[in-house]
């Protein structure tokens, strides 16, 4: 008896087999070759079709539990749909096995191909996704890594005693001073080139130096060690700002997230002193600053007479919630994430961008001269974000050149009629 080649097995015909009696599996076998012979002619007699291997081996199981008998049979066809359906069918004429009534149903007949091809598309899944995910970087990603080398490779040696810095130390106006050179090199990836290391726990000359014509901002880890290095700095020159990597984390493994909040959180050294002699963290100062800032504004209001008072409390508020009302409104979702984007490009920089009302960028000054290029372009400037704190003199240049948007990093002024104010919070 033939045995086809289960390579060339296109179909499956499975059938099951309901027996009132109890019967063995050459019975069920006998059946279905002697009750289908002559049926359906010579081309399809099942023992000849087995012979060709055109017909593979008809696998039968059984059953018995009280009295009865069940089970299935499987038959592997290589013929063609049409004949494979009639060969199946045959088999449904089957009314006894042996001395016993029997029915046998054909419950399905399976095409191997879409199965094997199921399993192809399945395999090839697996094979494209290991393919891109080790074999095919994405070309951002390459992108980046060359970007980040190639930020590595600037790092220099600056000065007589070679402190490690990045290349523009010489033409920024404010600078990173760290611990090492892994800080600077880890800046370097994120986009900061202004950053020098100090190179241990004694402050160099060179540091010193810079200092008396640049703004400083110390930036340490968030450890003891670091506390000590801004005491020896404080020691020996003046620093401007005073920030710290999250506690227990050093400047050289932070990510870009990190740092950006590191340097938006950055407080005067005067702040700094004030929190060490016994003030409770680094925002009740700035409170009581803006408290005492604003208590001139108030006094004359409350000196009025009384009829005057009952007018002007309730305008006050609304002339509070009014502008900020109009800065949700105004500001679409998309254009905050620039406005957001572009200011955490400025972190640490000391500069400011000025920009259309497009929002594309007309120019990048330092703060130093933000105010005379407000008022030297002729055809106005839209919004200006800057690394800086907002203040009514800015607020005033900005109004004369028709200005509808500042973002900065803080404010002294909590709203304007025509301005939107934004602030770090804000976003």
């Amino acid at each position: 008896m033939g045995k086809i080649n289960p390579v060339s097995s296109k179909y499956i015909v499975h059938a099951t087999i309901n027996i009132e009696g109890v019967v063995d599996r050459p019975d069920v076998i006998g059946a279905i070759f002697g009750q289908t012979e002559g049926l359906l002619g010579s081309e399809l007699e099942l023992r000849e079709l087995q012979r060709s291997g055109r017909i593979g081996r008809i696998e039968v199981q059984t059953e018995t539990r009280s009295g009865k008998t069940t089970g299935t049979i499987i038959i592997p066809s290589s013929l063609d749909k049409a004949e494979t359906a009639i060969v199946g069918a045959s088999l449904e004429i089957i009314q006894r096995i042996g001395p016993c009534n029997a029915k046998i149903l054909i419950t399905q007949i399976e095409d191997i191909r879409i199965s094997k091809r199921k399993f192809v598309i399945d395999r090839a899944k697996q094979l494209l996704k290991q393919l891109i995910d080790e074999v095919m970087p994405d070309s951002r990603e390459i992108s980046d890594e060359v970007a980040e080398s190639v930020r590595v490779m600037e790092i220099m040696e600056y000065g007589k005693e070679r402190l490690p810095a990045g290349p523009a130390i010489d033409e920024s106006d404010d600078i990173l001073v760290v611990e090492g050179r892994a800080d600077v090199i880890n800046l370097l990836k994120h986009g900061f080139k202004n950053a020098i290391a100090i190179n241990g726990t004694s402050v160099p000359h060179q540091i010193v130096e810079l200092a008396k014509s640049k703004e400083i901002t110390v930036f340490v880890d968030g450890d003891r060690g670091g506390n000590l290095i801004i005491e020896e700095l404080f020691s020996l020159t003046d620093i401007d700002f005073i920030a710290k990597a999250p506690d227990g984390k050093e400047v050289e493994e932070i990510t870009k997230k990190e740092i950006h909040k590191a340097l938006r959180s950055k407080i005067s050294s005067e702040q700094y002193k004030l929190d060490k002699n016994g003030t409770n963290g680094t925002s009740q100062p700035r409170k009581n600053n803006q408290t005492q800032q604003r208590r001139p504004v108030r006094r004359p209001v409350q000196q009025r007479p009384v009829s005057n008072n009952r007018s002007a409390a309730p305008q006050r508020p609304n002339t509070t919630r009014a502008p900020e009302k109009r800065a949700i409104k105004d500001i679409k979702s998309s254009d905050k994430k620039k406005y957001e984007d572009i200011l955490n490009s400025l972190v640490g920089t000391r500069g400011a961008y000025l920009l259309d009302e497009k929002l594309d960028i007309l120019g990048k000054v330092p703060l130093s001269e933000l105010q005379s290029t407000i008022t030297s372009i002729k055809n106005g400037v839209f919004a200006i974000v800057f690394d800086g704190v907002i203040d009514s003199e800015l607020i005033s240049v900005a109004e004369k050149s028709s200005t509808k948007v500042i973002v900065g990093m803080d404010t002294k002024v909590k709203n304007h009629r025509e301005i939107i104010i934004q602030t770090v919070d804000d976003f």
